[in-house]
C-alpha cells in the first residue's frame, strides 16, 4: 500500500480551528511573539495597563454616592398646569394642578436607592452632563434600553445596557465621540442599579 496516497486525520490545519478571531481580551487579530520567559509576567502587567489605559478613555467614572436622608419632611411644592414659554406662570391657585413631594417624584423604593454624582460627557445626549445627580435604585432589574450604573474592573460608569450580536453586554454611551464598551469574559462586570432619573442646580 502506497502510504503516500493515505489519508491521515492528525495535523494540518482544520476548518473552525484555534480561536475564533476576535474573541480574545482585545478583540482583534492576534500575531505570535517570542519573548524571555522572565519578561512574561512584565508584558502581561503592561498589557493589563493597557488595556485598563484605552477603556477609561470612553468610561467617565461617577463619585460621591450619596444615600437619601432618612429623616426628610415632606415638602409639597406647587405644580403649574400653564404651559408657557417664557416667564413664570400666574401664581393664581386655579393654576396649581396639584403639589408634588420631589422625594416621591424621584424615589421609588428609598431603601434601595442613592445618588451619584455625574462626571464627563459621555451621557450628555440624554441630559446627564457633569454635576448632575443621578437617581440609581438597586431594586430593579435591568433590562436592555435601561441606563444602569456599572463596575467595570473595579471603575463605576453610568453607560446604556444594549447587547451584541451574540447576547453578549455591551455599555452604549450617548455621545458620538465615545466608542461603546464591549464586555468580554476576562472583565470584571457587574450592573449596581438603574438609573431612574437625575436633577441638577444652576446656581
Amino acid at each position: 500500500m502506497d502510504k503516500n496516497n493515505l489519508e491521515t486525520k492528525r495535523g494540518g490545519i482544520r476548518d473552525g480551528a484555534g480561536r475564533r478571531i476576535g474573541s480574545g481580551k482585545f478583540r482583534e487579530p492576534t500575531s505570535v511573539v517570542r519573548i524571555p520567559t522572565s519578561q512574561e509576567p512584565v508584558i502581561k502587567d503592561f498589557l493589563a495597563a493597557y488595556q485598563k489605559k484605552r477603556l477609561n478613555t470612553d468610561l467617565d467614572a461617577v463619585s460621591e454616592f450619596e444615600l437619601p436622608s432618612l429623616h426628610h419632611v415632606p415638602i409639597n411644592l406647587p405644580l403649574y398646569s400653564s404651559k408657557v414659554s417664557a416667564g413664570f406662570p400666574s401664581p393664581a391657585e386655579e393654576h396649581v394642578e396639584k403639589r408634588l413631594d420631589p422625594n416621591d417624584f424621584l424615589i421609588d423604593q428609598e431603601d434601595a436607592t442613592f445618588f451619584v454624582t455625574i462626571q464627563g460627557y459621555s451621557m450628555m445626549d440624554v441630559g446627564l452632563l457633569p454635576g448632575d445627580k443621578a437617581v440609581v435604585d438597586r431594586s430593579k432589574t435591568p433590562n436592555i434600553g435601561d441606563i444602569v450604573l456599572a463596575v467595570i474592573n473595579g471603575e463605576f460608569t453610568i453607560k446604556t445596557l444594549a447587547k451584541d450580536k451574540s447576547g453578549a453586554p455591551r455599555l452604549l454611551p450617548a455621545n458620538k465621540d465615545f466608542k461603546p464598551i464591549e464586555i468580554t469574559e476576562e472583565m470584571q462586570f457587574e450592573i449596581w442599579g438603574v438609573v431612574t432619573g437625575s436633577f441638577r442646580r444652576f446656581r
